[in-house]
C-alpha cells in the first residue's frame, strides 16, 4: 500500500514524458527535411511565421511561437545571416525590433513545400486522428497558457 502513494511519480503515468519523448523524436524525424533547406527545427517554425505575416516585431513573433526574446534573438540572427530575414528597429518605438522577411526567405518558402507532406508519411495518423491531436495539444498550450497568466498576478 505504501508504494502506491508514490504512483504519481512513475514515469508511465505522466502525461507530459510522451508528449516530450513525440516532440522531441519528431523534431528528429524533421532534420534531414530541413538539412535540405539549411534550417534549424526552430528556425523553420519562425520562417512558417514570417511566411504568413511578412513582418512583425520580435515580441509578437515570439507569442506565436511560445519561445522567448533571449531564445529567439539567436535564431533571428542566424536567419540574418543566411538572408532569410531583416532585422530592424521600429521608427515608432525603437525598443521595438521588427523582423521583415527577405525575397531569398520567400523563395526558401517553395523549397519547403515538401516538408509537411514528407513529414506527414512519417507521423502515420490519419486526417482524423491528426485533427483531433492537434485540438488536444493546443488545448493543453492554452491551459498552461491560462495557468502562467494566473501565477504571474
Amino acid at each position: 500500500m505504501e508504494e502506491e502513494k508514490y504512483d504519481s511519480l512513475k514515469l508511465e503515468n505522466q502525461l507530459c514524458f510522451p508528449l516530450y519523448a513525440c516532440s522531441k523524436e519528431i523534431i528528429r524525424r524533421y532534420k534531414p527535411f530541413l538539412d535540405e533547406v539549411d534550417l534549424t527545427y526552430t528556425q523553420y517554425i519562425t520562417m512558417m511565421v514570417l511566411w504568413d505575416r511578412k513582418e512583425m516585431n520580435v515580441k509578437e513573433l515570439g507569442s506565436f511561437l511560445y519561445l522567448d526574446s533571449g531564445t529567439l534573438t539567436p535564431v533571428l540572427k542566424k536567419l540574418e545571416q543566411k538572408g532569410f530575414v531583416e532585422r530592424s528597429r521600429s521608427k515608432e518605438d525603437e525598443r521595438n525590433l521588427i523582423i521583415r522577411i527577405t525575397e531569398a526567405g520567400e523563395a526558401l518558402r517553395e523549397k519547403a513545400l515538401k516538408i509537411p507532406e514528407a513529414m506527414g508519411q512519417c507521423i502515420k495518423l490519419s486526417t482524423a486522428e491528426a485533427m483531433q491531436l492537434y485540438r488536444i495539444l493546443y488545448k493543453i498550450l492554452q491551459n498552461v497558457g491560462d495557468t502562467e497568466a494566473v501565477e504571474e498576478e
